[in-house]
């Protein structure tokens, strides 16, 4: 029965004309939906890991901001692009790692003319695929040109450009330009900007008002224009309003600093201002309470207080009040040159030494710099 049915309907496949015309849709509506072929099934995974040489757990992490795809065409289009030109397969890695959407982007319309314009103004391959992977849209040309010639180099801007993407964007005659003269006027250079946190490059391209604003509150602060402070001073306070700058001074008052020594902190160390207040609060009054610091003293070392204090100065003291306890640490010590020593020397001359005589000592150390005490 199963036989004279298959030949009957390929009898009908190959003269339809003998099946009435009503039954002919829903027919060949059955055998197109049973004749459909489900598209292949693709692991972006493997793709990132074996194709793009990303890392399993690079994949697995930048896998979900290409869940869009219904396909490998564009990626592997993208893939194939980059590699014709030249770009090494660690370089693709590391901006797909960034930013997987390069690998969307179209050939034609994106990929192709980005690479025309940057090879165009000296740029290596590898340095395209790093810009591309923060902006591909839009001119690029003008803006990495300033930027280079401001900055001296590619390798300079790299950085900055990636915590920033608004450097390859924003309008250089209207907002870059006008904010890098007022900063000149400071006597603050773009390098100073830039060798500072990636934070402060926002300085370059906030708005004209927003940057005279911040100026004029590290002023207020007593930090002069001119002065070697003020670029640091301008770099970690910018960004604040003047009421929460207001209650961190106030908080320091509250902490026992008098007004000449709130000026020597702002001035030495402006930088203590863009700190939590919980973190002033807590960090001074361990400097008071357990190692017995006075105001004076702290305010003219104020970096005392941007050091960590679980991980630093808490683990040192700890350790140098044992030694003291058992009578190997008589002699008394300037508090700062032990704070500010790199943690290879202070292990040298504080931890070594006696770690034959005291078991243990050099691990509840390790433990209390890691948090684990």
């Amino acid at each position: 029965m199963i036989r004279h049915l298959r030949s009957r309907v390929l009898s009908l496949l190959r003269f339809p004309s003998r099946l009435p015309a009503a039954h002919l849709a829903p027919l060949h509506s059955l055998l197109s939906t049973t004749a459909s072929v489900p598209p292949k099934s693709f692991s972006v995974k493997d793709f990132l890991v074996t194709d793009c040489g990303l890392t399993r757990e690079q994949a697995i992490k930048t896998s979900k901001r290409l869940s869009y795809l219904t396909s490998l065409s564009r990626p592997a289009a993208a893939l194939a692009f980059l590699s014709a030109r030249g770009v090494p397969r660690s370089a693709i890695a590391a901006a797909v790692a960034a930013d997987p959407r390069i690998l969307s982007a179209s050939v034609g319309r994106v990929l192709a003319p980005r690479f025309t314009e940057l090879t165009e103004i000296g740029l290596s391959p590898s340095q395209i695929v790093d810009i591309l992977s923060i902006r591909r849209t839009g001119s690029l040309r003008g803006n990495l040109l300033f930027w280079i010639q401001t900055l001296g180099t590619y390798d300079k801007l790299l950085p900055l450009a990636k915590s920033n993407c608004d450097l390859l964007r924003t309008s250089l005659e209207k907002v870059i330009k006008p904010n890098l003269n007022t900063l000149r006027e400071c006597g603050v250079s773009a390098s100073d900007i830039a060798g500072g946190s990636m934070y402060s490059s926002r300085l370059f391209t906030v708005k004209h008002q927003v940057l005279m604003g911040a100026i004029a509150r590290v002023e207020e602060l007593g930090v002069e224009r001119g002065s070697g402070m003020f670029p640091r001073a301008l770099a970690a306070l910018s960004f604040l309003s003047k009421d929460i700058l207001d209650g961190k001074v106030q908080l320091l008052r509250k902490l026992g600093f008098s007004q000449d020594e709130l000026v020597m902190i702002l001035k030495k160390a402006p930088q203590v201002l863009a700190l939590s207040e919980k973190k002033i609060q807590r960090a001074v009054e361990f400097l008071m309470r357990d190692v017995s610091l006075q105001a004076p003293y702290i305010a003219r070392r104020p970096a005392l207080i941007m050091y960590s204090l679980e991980k630093r100065l808490m683990p040192r003291h700890s350790l140098l009040e044992v030694l003291r306890h058992k009578g190997l640490f008589g002699v008394e010590r300037d508090y700062y040159t032990i704070a500010v020593m790199t943690e290879k020397k202070f292990v040298h001359k504080f931890v070594d030494p006696y770690k034959s005589s005291f078991p243990g000592l050099a691990d509840d150390y390790a433990s209390a710099c890691l948090g684990k005490a």
